[in-house]
């Protein structure tokens, strides 16, 4: 029975080894392929401010982390960066640091709560543009490091639609875009899709509709937003899901506690997991997670020159 038992073990082994090395490849080709697989990378982003973008970037994260993945956020807002509001933390060092070759990615990087990491782009993002083929060889080169060691690399974007945010959003696969009920934030975000598929009609964008007040005020809010898209865009968009006008998100942004933390039974943390393990058991998922990080990399800073 064991005889039995070990050659079906090793049945199923060989039935591995021959989909890995399909095409006769050599052994150490699995170590090479181990490498490329790299963090499955999500940009986060808005048409206006004040969405809750953030608070949502950092409790997804949080979300995933509590799942079993590691996560890295990198904090690509420019001008108003406000991850320490969420969290309580000031980043003493940026990317800018790093470019400049004063400190190593790894010094660059702070834990958060449950252990996630946090990278602040700063001021380095928008030194880009003025590197030199060898110093960005060398960033990239430095970078890699965030694609391995994390499962998900969430990207907070700026608000709008100025160059810093554009090439964050052009140069990912996936893209969450968070709106609210409020017109103007509505009006701002089909700007922001009309802008993203004036390039790339393919980009995947899923909308988050943030401090709903029920369902169906979501779902009118998504089927404008789609209507329109499908109307004048020719595109569709995906819905991510909606999540609650909630009072534990003003309370937990105050004592600067994630609301995740501070009261994961509520219903926007309620919420806030089932789009992290919606995020997860999509079918399509590893489409994304394979090359994904490389990918995001190379396109973000051609995208920047």
């Amino acid at each position: 029975m064991s005889d039995q038992a070990q050659r079906l073990r090793d049945m199923i082994n060989t039935m591995k080894k021959q989909r890995m090395y399909e095409n006769n490849k050599e052994a150490d080709l699995e170590v090479e392929m181990k490498e490329e697989v790299h963090a499955r990378v999500i940009t986060i982003t808005s048409g206006k401010g004040g969405v809750g973008k953030t608070n949502f970037t950092i409790n997804l994260g949080l979300a995933l982390r509590k799942l079993g993945y590691r996560v890295t956020i990198l904090d690509a807002d420019l001008g108003l960066a406000n991850i320490d509001v969420v969290v309580g933390l000031i980043p003493k060092y940026t990317l800018a640091h790093v470019i400049r070759n004063e400190k190593t990615i790894e010094e660059v990087i702070v834990e958060g709560p449950e252990g996630i990491k946090i990278v602040s782009g700063g001021s380095g993002l928008s030194e880009l543009v003025n590197l030199s083929e060898e110093q960005l060889s060398n960033l990239i080169h430095s970078l890699k490091s965030l694609g391995r060691s994390a499962d998900f690399l969430l990207v907070d974007t700026g608000a709008g639609i100025n160059h810093s945010v554009m090439s964050f959003v052009h140069a990912t696969n996936e893209i969450v875009l968070v709106t609210t009920p409020e017109p103007t934030s509505i009006t701002d975000a089909y700007a922001m899709i009309k802008n993203i598929v004036s390039q790339d009609k393919d980009k995947k964008i899923r909308l988050l509709i943030n401090r709903i007040e029920n369902n169906q005020e979501g779902a009118a809010i998504f089927e404008k937003l789609n209507t329109a898209a499908q109307r004048f865009l020719n595109v569709s968009l995906e819905k991510l899901g909606y999540l609650y006008d909630d009072a534990s998100v003003s309370k937990s942004v105050k004592s600067q506690v994630p609301f995740i933390c501070n009261y994961p039974n509520s219903l926007v943390s309620q919420g806030v997991f089932t789009i992290a393990s919606r995020i997860i058991n999509e079918a399509n998922g590893e489409i994304y997670q394979v090359g994904s990080f490389k990918r995001f990399m190379n396109r973000l800073f051609h995208g920047y020159r």
